[in-house]
């Protein structure tokens, strides 16, 4: 394998896109926005930077990065040869169907198409598709290029073959892959958003406040981030998205999101990204400058 599509220059894609350009392949990042793919090409570069920064490459290996990538705002513009093409779109079922359906009808028929999807039923996405068997989940971690997990997601019809192409390639990029089967969440997800939750309603009912909920996680726990700074991380609508999907999945109630996060969500409170979610963040560094009010 040496050429890679990605569809979708957002946080995941273009950081998807950085680790496997650092990695010597040729990557065809798409878009339907000019302006996201710029946007996406500045953050690689920064990143990059801060690399040669810290010495851990060198001018010229950045620049040959940069060169591998090339964007395009046609899907099929930019798969015509390539050997895997990675959905790194939002998280929403109609959209990763659609692009689906494209990847299919555009790709060699011995390309392999993999999601990043955190949550959604592979083999659901596989179904639309004349090509299940070779079709999975790459779920990369954020920070994409410092996270060292990739949950590998095998569908129904996922082949044994497709299955161990993809954990290679993994650990070619200096990865860890994590072989999981195809359930609401896979494990990840499954695990993380019900203690995220947990920590909404323990805010929500009053138990305690933002920073005390997160102290008790960090201190108590060891965790390096709190649930609900990390919730802010993660982004607000995306725990809801997940959290909507493992409840439809399992009917269980234990996934039932609070009603808390449904209004912040309602009210585009959703994080980092948007400024504002359990902390605020000052807009030219991210930083948290206070505690948002939840009375």
């Amino acid at each position: 394998m040496k050429n890679i599509a990605i569809i979708g220059a957002g946080t995941m894609g273009n950081g998807i896109a950085h680790v496997f350009a650092m990695n010597g392949f040729k990557v065809s990042l798409v878009d339907v926005s000019q302006d996201r793919l710029e946007q996406a090409i500045e953050t690689i570069d920064k990143n990059l930077w801060r690399m040669v920064a810290k010495e851990k490459i060198d001018e010229t290996v950045k620049e040959q990065c940069i060169e591998n990538i090339s964007t395009f705002t046609s899907i099929e513009d930019a798969v015509g040869d390539c050997d895997l093409a990675i959905e790194a779109a939002s998280e929403n079922m109609d959209l990763k169907l659609s692009i689906f359906r494209e990847l299919d009808d555009a790709c060699p028929p011995n390309c392999i198409l993999a999601s990043n999807t955190s949550s959604i039923s592979i083999t659901k996405i596989a179904s639309v598709t004349t090509r299940p068997d070779r079709v999975i989940g790459m779920h990369f971690m954020n920070p994409v290029p410092v996270m060292k997990l990739v949950e590998v997601i095998r569908g129904y019809h996922t082949s044994n073959e497709t299955t161990a192409t993809i954990m290679e390639m993994s650990i070619t990029l200096s990865k860890i892959p994590v072989e999981v089967n195809d359930y609401p969440g896979f494990v990840a997800n499954r695990i993380l958003m019900p203690m995220i939750n947990e920590a909404i309603y323990t805010l929500y009912e009053g138990v305690a406040g933002v920073e005390e909920i997160d102290t008790v996680m960090k201190l108590g726990m060891a965790h390096p981030m709190g649930p609900l700074q990390l919730a802010d991380f993660i982004g607000l609508d995306v725990c809801l998205a997940i959290l909507k999907v493992l409840h439809n999945g399992f009917g269980l109630t234990k996934y039932t999101p609070c009603p808390l996060l449904v209004n912040m969500v309602t009210a585009n409170n959703l994080g980092k990204k948007t400024g504002e979610g359990f902390y605020k963040y000052s807009k030219e560094t991210k930083d948290i400058v206070v505690s948002a009010s939840f009375k």
